[in-house]
């Protein structure tokens, strides 16, 4: 029988909205759009490298929660608020998540607050990150 667990950081947000944080069913996990809100302050880095770290350490949290870790991540959606943070916003991501090496899409919308630069939606296998990999490289 599957089995669904839904996980919430009692957020108001996740409560208005009505959506979990994380969703995992059997091994598959589905983190929510995340933001650089760090849980115990309530602050928001203004920093774009610190910001990025902060949404990806608010990721692993949920993760970990399911049994699971950044390693475990196949597939990132990075959303950047301006397009001239990319760069930064990317090299930051990158040095978090190199050797994870999950696919990956990175575009740049309006956020839902403008102290948002960057929020971050994955999807996760549980136990990728000890599975045996292959790495094809496509032309050369």
């Amino acid at each position: 029988m599957t089995e669904i667990t839904k996980l919430s950081t009692g957020s108001p947000t996740e409560q208005h909205g009505a959506y979990s944080r994380c969703v995992a069913v059997d091994d598959w996990i589905f983190v929510s759009n995340t933001a650089g809100r760090n849980p115990e302050t309530k602050t928001i880095p203004e920093d774009l490298a610190e910001q990025t770290n902060q949404v990806l350490d608010n990721i692993e949290r949920a993760l970990q929660a399911v049994g699971a870790s950044l390693a475990d991540v196949i597939s990132a959606k990075v959303f950047v608020q301006k397009p001239e943070d990319f760069m930064e916003v990317v090299t930051a991501y990158g040095n978090r998540m190199r050797g994870v090496d999950p696919a990956l899409t990175l575009t740049c919308p309006p956020l839902g607050l403008e102290e948002y630069k960057v929020e971050i939606e994955v999807t996760a296998y549980r136990g990728a990150g000890a599975a045996d990999v292959s790495r094809l490289l496509l032309g050369a």
